[in-house]
């Protein structure tokens, strides 16, 4: 068995980051930008107002003061003409402030009859003008470190980027094995259970950015294997889900050894996840991971999402890793490394007592992975601890 650290090494040597491609601004949301863009344009473009009210000459603002309105600017349709002394212009906001004009009067700060208009607020602060480029120049360079979130998405709308550069999605073949497994809204025999692994594993590699490709429950014979590996053939990483141990009908590391697998390595000093495996197929990686819900679920936070960040160009990196307190007294760990379920609530960790790897029940309560080391002695409240936030 190795360490989750040398697995992880191996698992990097696996995977490169995939090409680039164009992506429309539409579907951009999460998708990790590569490099920098420029804007196209200056933001706003023109000195605007920032309010409703009148545009006018601040040189000729003061209590009382009376001016002629000659026109009106609203946004997208400025006022063509230049402003005199005297004159004023109804503007709303997000209009071109008119030639001439240095201040907008708010309309509350004014009475109007007719033409003519009175300011009626004792001193005028504010001119109330955004001034062209206060939000951003056209030069202005924009190289986001993290996933596009909405506003990463306005603000490269407001630069005029319709298309993004991306790193392409990784395209994830996920292989459910096994004759106990039907898929869900079907009847189970009386020995057959529901498959959930491929389902929560979709999710959560979906959910980091990768596009997946459930495939068919493969049954527990080289044939159905072989077919399922056919079907996964163009994937960037493909994931079989159970049959990797050792017993009669784990037969996914023979057929895939049997089609050109060279395997990296076979089963990881952890709990839970011990019987993992990975290799490449052809240019294609591979992992097996165990069978177990629990099992699968928490090897794929810890070792296959750090393989899809790695295609999405981003670093060889762990999955992130935080410490707080223990909300109470737990027993020693085992000779391996315990990815354990926890809630981490208020700054402290609460560890569940149930950990069995196949109780999914506990693991929809978890939102964190308490990490003992191996042989870990008992640890008191109080005592901090390495965490995976869920």
């Amino acid at each position: 068995m190795i360490s989750v650290t040398e697995a992880l090494d191996h698992l990097f040597k696996l995977v490169s980051p995939l090409d680039v491609e164009q992506v429309a601004l539409r579907t951009a949301l999460g998708r990790h930008m590569v490099g920098k863009v420029q804007s196209k344009r200056t933001q706003p473009p023109f000195a605007a107002s920032s309010m409703d009210g009148y545009a006018v000459k601040q040189s000729e603002v003061e209590q009382h003061a009376q001016f002629k309105v000659i026109g009106e600017a609203a946004a997208g349709h400025g006022f063509g003409g230049t402003l005199k002394a005297g004159h004023a212009v109804r503007i709303f906001t997000g209009a071109p402030i008119p030639d001439g004009a240095d201040c907008v009067v708010i309309q509350e700060d004014v009475t109007r009859t007719g033409d003519l208009i009175a300011v009626t607020a004792e001193t005028i602060t504010k001119n109330n003008i955004r001034a062209a480029g206060s939000d951003f120049s056209q030069d202005t360079v924009f190289a986001p470190d993290a996933p596009l979130t909405p506003n990463d998405i306005a603000l490269l709308a407001a630069m005029n980027h319709h298309l993004v550069p991306a790193r392409r999605k990784p395209v994830v073949a996920l292989i459910p094995t096994g004759d106990e497994l039907v898929q869900p809204g079907e009847t189970p025999a009386t020995d057959q259970i529901i498959a959930s692994n491929s389902y929560g594993l979709a999710a959560l590699l979906e959910k980091n950015g990768a596009d997946t490709r459930m495939l068919p429950i493969a049954k527990d014979t080289e044939a159905s294997l072989a077919k399922a590996f056919d079907m996964a053939k163009g994937a960037d990483l493909v994931i079989t889900i159970g049959g990797a141990s050792v017993g009669d009908h784990d037969l996914v590391a023979d057929v895939a050894e049997t089609l050109g697998m060279e395997r990296s390595f076979y089963k990881i000093a952890m709990r839970p996840g011990k019987p993992l495996m990975a290799g490449k197929l052809g240019q294609m990686p591979m992992i097996g991971l165990p069978g177990n819900p629990v099992s699968a679920m928490v090897c794929g936070t810890i070792f296959v999402l750090p393989m899809i960040r790695v295609m999405q160009g981003l670093p060889a990196e762990e999955t992130p890793r935080d410490t707080a307190e223990l909300a109470h007294d737990i027993s020693a760990n085992g000779p391996r490394e315990h990815y354990m379920r926890a809630r981490y609530s208020n700054g402290k960790l609460e560890v569940f007592e149930r950990q069995d790897s196949a109780l999914l029940h506990v693991l929809s309560q978890a939102n964190a992975l308490a990490i003992r080391p191996p042989k870990d002695g008992p640890r008191r409240a109080g005592e901090t601890l390495e965490f995976i936030l869920l």
